[in-house]
């Protein structure tokens, strides 16, 4: 069972305060619905069935779920505010035992009708405000507890969020942490290739220079290979006198043909297995 109290005024009596008390099953008002009407001496009661609700939104041409959600808004709504207008009659001030009471919708400065119910004077008002009464401290207790359950919950997502916040803040520091480590290490790192690199490109450059030196110099001296029998030649051709020396009549060396002198020998240098003791012998 649904239960709904709000506070209303008279469109004939705005200065009056009347409480209205809706009781209702299933998910809308559709179904039909019990009011009760009370201005603490008084008190009202009237039902209102699924065929007049129907009846109802046939006569206005509102389909009945429409015309139910109007109603609900219209009785159970908590603001008092002038979308809805309500009267009585005959007035309260006759005390007769049945009146009508009439609910209208106000849009745009026009107003029509949106239904009505008849009440029964209750013969004991005081119950019916026992009711209403009982029904205010039970649904301002059910309030209470849902709004501490509220800040309970409050507080403990209040709690969560700021956890929630020193571990992001942590992993911000040990991230930054970590970035500068591993930047360190890469610069090391880095470094090393580099001078790797450098001592590389400086041992390729010094061999290929020695190597060019080296074939310059091979090319040089195979050039020149053919000097001793140029010699030769010449020096057959111009045989010495008896009165001259052979190794005299030749002119000395320059550093570059002895180096290849040298070298001609080291190249000439046989080695050679004697049978009685291994020896090693050189022909120049």
């Amino acid at each position: 069972m649904n239960v709904s109290v709000r506070e209303l005024r008279l469109s004939s009596n705005p200065d009056s305060s009347y409480f209205l008390r809706v009781d209702w099953r299933g998910r809308s008002l559709g179904s039909g619905f019990r009011l009760l009407l009370t201005d603490g001496q008084s008190a009202w009661r009237g039902d209102v069935s699924e065929k007049e609700v129907r009846e109802e939104a046939e006569e206005l041409e509102m389909q009945t779920e429409r015309y139910a959600q109007d109603l609900r808004q219209a009785l159970t709504a908590a603001e008092t505010s002038g979308t809805y207008s309500f009267a009585m009659t005959p007035p309260p001030a006759e005390r007769r035992e049945a009146v009508t009471l009439q609910y209208e919708k106000v849009q745009k400065d026009i107003s029509f009708r949106l239904g009505s119910a008849q009440l029964m004077a209750d013969p004991q008002p005081a119950q019916a405000v026992r009711e209403l009464l009982i029904h205010s401290l039970q649904r301002g207790t059910t309030l209470e507890n849902h709004n501490q359950s509220l800040q309970e919950e409050n507080q403990s997502l209040t709690r969560e969020q700021r956890r929630i916040t020193a571990d992001l803040q942590r992993y911000a520091a040990g991230k930054e942490a970590l970035e500068a480590e591993l930047y360190s290490r890469f610069v090391l790192v880095l470094n090393e290739k580099k001078a790797k690199i450098r001592s590389l490109l400086k041992e390729t450059s010094c061999g290929g220079q020695k190597e060019e030196e080296e074939q310059q110099e091979d090319e040089y001296g195979g050039s020149t290979d053919e000097e001793p029998d140029e010699a030769q030649s010449t020096s057959s051709s111009r045989r010495p006198t008896p009165q001259q020396h052979p190794v005299s009549s030749r002119p000395p060396l320059s550093a570059p043909q002895m180096l290849r002198q040298r070298r001609r020998q080291r190249r000439t240098c046989l080695k050679t297995s004697n049978p009685s003791g291994g020896t090693t012998i050189c022909i120049y």
